[in-house]
């Protein structure tokens, strides 16, 4: 059974033309210099929670009214796998995520400017232009299973920065990515530890879970704060009162589990952020390889129930010391 949809998806075809050489990709440039900011969505097209967040943000730019412009720099807007996203049925919800392959496994420079084709390499390639122009990328994502929402930093000290600067949600993922192909936050620059430039993917929560997209606008003007793109009494009164931010807790990843064999099956049932007390806990059988808590007090991140062969089922880590 289908977890219930309880957003609403928005119709993102009115951002078709976009206002740069590329479709869905919006662009507003302020009169004083500073950094090109860009809030990333639809990079998975059954991900509706970026398209939230970045339908709100291009309806406030670009308003008779103009409530709101960058101040310095550059603000850019994108929607990716727009194809996926334009393909979503209710009735099956999980067959959107792509059309072709992940787009999210593409961003490695031999994939981009090898002979392979699908939809969504066609569009990472009209996109790459425009990336190398970014200097700081907040990509929206959601996840398969209802689990708290989640920064994914990267293995760069200025990935886990910028996630810090951020401040929302609670939770920092340190990791390497997927042994299926490189994320598009780990392009290039984005995951040079050597670049000024930087990335953040957020998890907002469970795909359709109602609160998905607040959780998205929340971190989008958390994100434009830290870089002081847009005007901050705008920023203010647009975020969301809140008693109290909890401290940040950073969970570094000791082993990333790939789905092996057609026959994989979890052994006991998990859930995102799980921490398993003790070390060799059986957690699944891939094939007749034993999946194992490598050490005691895991943390078991974005656990998949029914992985596919060369897919991440689990990443395992522990909670960093304060």
């Amino acid at each position: 059974m289908n977890p219930p949809i309880e957003t609403i998806f928005p119709d993102i075809q009115k951002w078709a033309i976009g206002n740069t050489d590329v479709a869905y990709v919006w662009t507003f440039v302020a009169d004083a210099p500073g950094p090109h900011v860009c809030v990333n969505a639809l990079v998975h097209g059954n991900e509706v929670c970026g398209a939230i967040a970045a339908d709100w943000l291009l309806r406030e730019l670009t308003a008779d009214t103009q409530h709101v412009w960058p101040l310095r720099g550059t603000l850019s807007v994108a929607f990716a796998n727009v194809d996926a996203y334009l393909s979503f049925d209710a009735t099956k919800p999980f067959d959107s995520r792509c059309i072709d392959e992940d787009f999210n496994r593409l961003w490695d420079e031999s994939t981009l400017d090898g002979h392979r084709d699908s939809r969504e390499l066609r569009r990472a390639r009209d996109l790459r232009p425009f990336y190398d122009t970014v200097d700081h990328l907040l990509d929206l994502h959601s996840m398969l299973e209802p689990a708290p929402p989640i920064s994914l930093a990267g293995d760069t000290a200025k990935g886990l920065a910028l996630a810090r600067a951020i401040g929302s949600p609670e939770h920092i993922l340190v990791d390497s990515g997927h042994a299926a192909g490189k994320r598009l936050r780990d392009y290039a620059g984005f995951g040079d530890p050597l670049s000024a430039k930087s990335a953040v993917l957020i998890e907002c929560g469970q795909h359709w879970e109602a609160a998905v997209g607040d959780v998205a606008k929340e971190v989008t003007l958390r994100f434009l704060r830290h870089f002081d793109v847009l005007d901050s009494g705008w920023i203010e009164g647009h975020l969301h009162a809140t008693p109290s931010t909890p401290s940040q807790r950073v969970v570094d990843i000791s082993t990333v589990v790939t789905h092996r064999n057609a026959s994989f099956r979890w052994i006991r049932p998990v859930r995102g952020l799980e921490v398993i007390a003790d070390a060799g806990t059986l957690l699944a059988m891939d094939g007749e390889h034993e999946v194992r808590t490598p050490q005691a007090d895991a943390v078991l991140v974005m656990p998949v129930p029914n992985p596919k062969v060369g897919q991440t089922a689990v990443r395992i880590g522990r909670f960093r010391s304060p």
